[in-house]
């Protein structure tokens, strides 16, 4: 069927008061760019004209500025899921302009199948192709557009010409049945196909087809410091000390990571590492440091949902897609982060907190409890189910005046059930085989601040009572130290006891 082309303009225009969006993507790469821009400006003079215009928007992950910045700045969500990671949005969050809630990614698309969230208006995707038939290439990025897509009355195409047609063969586009249904999902290595290329959709659900012609515009991370160094190395010595233990197959076993400066500096760690073999990753995102590790031999090949790379290194990709094109394979999300596929392959998981307690619980989505960083994102989903599961972080932050190992985790994403490393720039504590209070000193130890351990061993001695030794009328004494005074080092168990 011949489809109509329209601008983004236009595009917006087809989009109403109320309605449900449903984004391609995960993480920058493969969402829309110009669409949502149009939107924003449209809604920007709606409400200049005294109407209300708010929609609700469900994605893979987090998105850019293209979408979450532009549409918070213009105050457009009434609701807004599964994870987000623009300043703007968490102003929004945190002031309660917007409904902001929380999802494990892998449960998303299926919930969406279920009815929980009700219908999707308009699925808005980008592409490398589409034809007649209604078969598109994606992007760079899978999420949960095949869920969309299928529940979608209607459906806008951003058609980007700098994605290559290449990309053809680099998706693995497979939806399960809803229960009662489900039957296994058939992975039984990192490197198995079990979906299509290609993802299907109903051509007469296509309302237009906007050109574009933009990169991913993922920001560069900035150089790793030499305490995200340090941390790096403390994952890989942790590493090696299991493999030569035999704690860990010959053959090793696939690595998930997750985003940001601490998970490059450990997979820049992976690729120097002479004393691990060669791996396969299993994960919901690969960066630039897996590309480079790729290009080196070291990992073998990368199941993904998304290629988030910065514009040089996707470009770098687009100039070589002969050698890259059989060693990446993007996955939807509920694939990627399938907790019955992470238990299968024995996936090593690693992720960052932005706290722990003594106890080995992990807070990895609020700041002092109340105010919403990013979210959960599929850390719990490769966390709970996986052969090894790592938490990282830096020992202090902002100069030594935050600890980020605390008596007790304002907010609880992890419970000690489901951590089972924890590592700083300081060190390493293995938490299995280990009671609540040799947890408590293992991570005391090995993992806290020389600055805070006295502290940290001086609540550990108030309590007396039970497996899990809290006082817990002291238990946020460094929260509440760092909010009366702008330190932690302040906190006087005292005034509550």
């Amino acid at each position: 069927m011949a489809f109509n082309y329209i601008t983004a303009q236009e595009a917006a225009e087809m989009i109403n008061n109320g309605d449900t969006i449903g984004l391609s993507g995960f993480t920058a790469p493969g969402t829309p760019k110009f669409v949502t821009e149009a939107l924003a400006e449209r809604v920007v003079r709606e409400h200049e004209a005294g109407r209300p215009f708010k929609i609700n928007l469900f994605t893979g992950a987090s998105t850019s500025d293209h979408v979450d910045g532009v549409l918070s700045r213009a105050n457009a969500y009434n609701m807004r899921a599964p994870y987000q990671n623009v300043p703007d949005l968490r102003k929004r969050i945190n002031a309660h302009d917007c409904h902001y809630f929380d999802r494990h990614l892998s449960e998303m698309a299926q919930e969406m199948r279920y009815g929980t969230y009700g219908d999707i208006d308009v699925a808005i995707i980008e592409a490398a192709d589409i034809n007649d038939k209604g078969e598109v290439i994606l992007g760079c990025g899978v999420g949960n557009v095949p869920t969309y897509a299928a529940m979608a009355k209607k459906i806008i195409i951003e058609l980007n010409d700098k994605l290559p047609h290449q990309l053809l063969g680099m998706h693995d586009i497979y939806m399960p049945l809803d229960p009662p249904y489900r039957r296994e999902i058939p992975i039984f290595a990192a490197n198995d196909r079990i979906g299509s290329p290609i993802l299907k959709i109903d051509p007469a659900k296509v309302v237009g087809i906007v050109r574009t012609s933009s990169y991913d515009c993922v920001k560069p991370f900035t150089a790793p410091d030499e305490v995200s160094n340090m941390i790096g190395r403390n994952v890989v010595r942790f590493l090696v000390g299991e493999y030569k233990a035999g704690r860990l197959p010959k053959e090793f076993l696939p690595l998930q990571s997750g985003v940001g400066n601490v998970a490059n500096a450990v997979l820049y760690d992976l690729g120097e590492s002479k004393e691990l073999p060669p791996f396969m990753m299993y994960t919901e995102v690969i960066q630039d440091a897996v590309l480079e590790l790729i290009q080196k031999g070291k990992c073998t090949f990368a199941s993904t949902c998304s290629m988030t790379f910065t514009d040089d290194t996707e470009k770098k990709l687009f100039a070589d897609m002969n050698f890259f094109h059989d060693k990446i394979l993007m996955r939807p999300a509920e694939i990627s982060n399938n907790p019955e596929v992470i238990r299968r392959l024995g996936v090593i998981a690693m992720n960052t907190a932005l706290e722990a307690d003594l106890f080995g619980s992990v807070n990895s989505t609020h700041v002092l409890g109340t105010k919403m960083m990013n979210g959960i994102g599929g850390s719990g989903d490769f966390t709970r189910n996986a052969y090894l599961s790592i938490f990282s972080c830096p020992s202090v932050s902002k100069g030594g005046l935050i600890s980020n190992i605390v008596p007790m985790v304002a907010h609880p994403d992890h419970s000690e059930h489901s951590v089972d490393i924890l590592v700083t720039d300081q060190g390493i504590a293995d938490l299995r085989h280990k009671d609540p209070v040799e947890r408590a000193h293992a991570i005391i130890d090995n993992c806290a601040h020389p600055m805070y351990r006295p502290l940290l061993k001086e609540y550990l001695n108030l309590g007396t009572q039970g497996q899990t030794p809290h006082t817990l009328r002291a238990a946020f004494a460094f929260h509440n130290a760092f909010s009366e005074t702008g330190d932690m080092r302040n906190a006087d168990y005292g005034k509550y006891l």
